[in-house]
């Protein structure tokens, strides 16, 4: 699409967060829309395609995608039921919450590596 089109990168777009790959598309690839609402791989995906990068179909998807996301669904309302509960709640069920929501981390982490 543009062929003399030329950015100043400081790492590889692979290595950039998401952060700061919307700035890039913001400051210097006006034809990219919609950069707010896009996540990590579709912007990799739209920035590589207007200049010409690589051979990609589009994002590679985890296949453990939905697995991850349950999983800090359940880590997330985990910690909303200990925040709320605080020092009222037993300790034992204190511990056995911290336990639970620490081995979903763990978990999805583990899964994040595999793919």
């Amino acid at each position: 699409m543009s062929e003399g089109l030329q950015l100043e990168l400081k790492k590889p777009l692979e290595k950039m967060t998401a952060k700061e790959l919307r700035e890039l598309s913001i400051k210097q690839l006006p034809q990219v829309v919609g950069v707010s609402g896009m996540g990590k791989d579709e912007l990799l995906a739209e920035i590589k395609k207007v200049l010409g990068i690589g051979g990609e179909e589009g994002p590679a998807v985890s296949p453990y995608k939905g697995q991850i996301l349950a999983m800090k669904r359940q880590a997330k309302v985990l910690r909303a039921k200990k925040a709320e509960a605080g020092q009222e709640m037993p300790r034992k069920e204190r511990v056995l919450l911290r336990r639970k929501i620490n081995k979903l981390k763990k978990r999805s982490r583990r899964l994040a590596a595999a793919s």
